[in-house]
């Protein structure tokens, strides 16, 4: 079975040729790379060395314009990866997920705010919901964090099918980005972006 995930991300040469490509497809269209960790929701696990050394050699390209950093990584490697992200004018989304549950409300926020201590030019969580009432904790939070804490944009979402009205939604309640699949899903709930421009000019055209 043909796989969809790139399985050379250790051999740094082949990660940075597959960026070349990609970057020549997309052309002016802003690039976001990402290695997302097995305990997050990734395919692969690598060591913490291969992991900043990735995003190290990414960044050095000049090819990509965000880098996606995991917030539950060591801190020092967080700050090293955001202040040379910053020195060569990339931009840094500092990430949190969980494929279990949905946090307290007051943790969701405390993760946010930590991601933004730790320079971060947009925090991101992505939890999963095992009741609706999960979903709505998770735009509360998102509100919240909005109205008396943010000070820059913003990423949340609720993932699995309960989780969809906030992938569709999130812009209401302070969520700056949502996520649409170009072929296969690479989160719970995602949308095929057809879908998901569809169902968001929808919602512009009522706000």
């Amino acid at each position: 079975m043909e796989s969809r995930f790139f399985e050379e991300v250790e051999k740094i040469d082949k990660v940075i040729e597959a960026l070349h490509s990609i970057h020549k497809v997309l052309q002016e269209k802003p690039l976001i790379f990402t290695f997302r960790s097995l305990e997050e929701g990734g395919e692969k696990q690598v060591s913490e060395t291969i992991y900043l050394q990735l995003n190290e050699a990414v960044i050095n390209t000049g090819l990509v314009d965000f880098i996606d950093v995991e917030l539950f990584k060591e801190e020092s490697l967080i700050e090293s990866l955001v202040q040379r992200a910053h020195k060569n004018n990339v931009f840094v989304i500092i990430s949190n997920h969980d494929f279990e549950k949905t946090p307290a409300k007051d943790d969701m926020i405390s993760r946010l705010i930590k991601a933004q201590e730790l320079g971060a030019d947009i925090p991101k969580i992505a939890v999963m919901p095992n009741t609706v009432a999960d979903v709505i904790k998770l735009l509360d939070a998102t509100n919240t964090m909005k109205e008396k804490f943010e000070d820059r944009p913003i990423i949340t979402m609720s993932m699995g099918g309960k989780g969809v009205i906030s992938r569709i939604a999130g812009e209401v309640f302070g969520s700056a980005l949502t996520f649409g699949a170009a072929e296969k899903a690479s989160a719970p709930g995602q949308m095929a972006v057809t879908e998901l421009r569809q169902m968001m000019k929808l919602l512009h055209k009522n706000l």
